[in-house]
């Protein structure tokens, strides 16, 4: 693996299990509110969002990336 691959899957996994992390909190928090089964359902959430989160910023990533660069010129 080369790496930029490697650092591309690094940035994904860091920035998707961040973010869903974040997400899947608060619309946990707004669906169910804070109860005893909070933890539970939220962690259940994240499971679940985390590795979609992760397919879809490492496949369309570098797209989206490409496209930005180009319009701001870098």
């Amino acid at each position: 693996m080369t790496r930029p691959l490697q650092a591309h899957l690094t940035f994904s996994a860091i920035t998707s299990g961040l973010m869903s992390f974040i997400v899947t909190c608060v619309a946990t928090w707004k669906a169910l509110g804070f109860g005893a089964g909070f933890l539970g359902d939220w962690l259940a959430a994240w499971a679940l969002a985390w590795p979609i989160a992760f397919a879809v910023i490492a496949t369309v990533g570098p797209i989206v990336r490409k496209r930005v660069n180009a319009r701001f010129g870098v």
